[in-house]
């Protein structure tokens, strides 16, 4: 939409709590034609808050990025928001995302490009100053906790679940989904091998012990992915 939004007058902008080294490199990296803003002290959020255009959520890190150690995120990391602002300052479009296991902590979907767009320009003709968006057109359905826990798992080899930012060039091919899938799929196919091979009571005894030893990681993830109620 960026060639309507500026035929219209207006500009794009991504905000990111990283400092500006990194938004000039995924600027760069992902072939952006609109700046992106290094935030890493949260002024941008200031700012916008003491306005009363939004109050974006953010995470603290609590070291659950630690994979990627270039990751860089003084304050904490903002989670996705999306605000529009004409040039009087009035505000014809926001939301913002809350982590919750319905949107894989954060990490799930955002809003679909066109229906924002659309809810700017029907604001811009209203006049009318729009409330936060609470239930937007979304451009993918986020996937189930469980699915999002069992790649956490997966990340960590199925003893301690990991997360896993975006990839840069040059980091560990095994941080990819397809990776995490197919480990998925071996240790699947391993506990149907043990099926076949051993009698069913060690194989559920074993099975059991697993579950037992997974519990302090993913007590520990809850803890750190911040989740706020559904």
């Amino acid at each position: 939409m960026l060639d309507e939004i500026r035929d219209a007058g207006g500009e794009l902008y991504g905000i990111t709590s990283e400092p500006q080294t990194l938004a000039t490199e995924a600027e760069g990296e992902w072939e952006l034609s609109y700046p992106i803003v290094g935030d890493p002290h949260h002024e941008i959020l200031a700012t916008l808050r003491d306005r009363g255009y939004i109050d974006v959520y953010f995470n603290e890190n609590t070291g659950h990025l630690t994979e990627r150690p270039w990751t860089s995120h003084p304050k904490g990391y903002y989670q996705p928001a999306v605000l529009a602002v004409n040039a009087e300052g009035r505000v014809l479009y926001r939301w913002r995302m809350i982590p919750s296991k319905k949107n894989q902590a954060g990490a799930g979907t955002r809003p679909e490009s066109k229906y924002v767009w659309n809810a700017i320009e029907s604001a811009m003709e209203s006049g009318e100053e729009p409330r936060l968006d609470e239930n937007p057109v979304l451009t993918a359905k986020s996937r189930s906790w469980f699915v999002f826990m069992l790649l956490a798992l997966a990340q960590g080899w199925f003893l301690w679940p990991k997360m896993s930012p975006l990839a840069r060039e040059g980091d560990n091919p095994s941080h990819t989904p397809k990776q995490r899938w197919i480990r998925v799929d071996v240790f699947i196919m391993l506990w149907i091998l043990a099926l076949v091979l051993f009698p069913v009571k060690y194989v559920g005894l074993a099975f059991a012990a697993w579950l037992v030893a997974i519990i302090p990681g993913l007590v520990h993830i809850h803890r750190v992915m911040q989740l706020e109620s559904d």
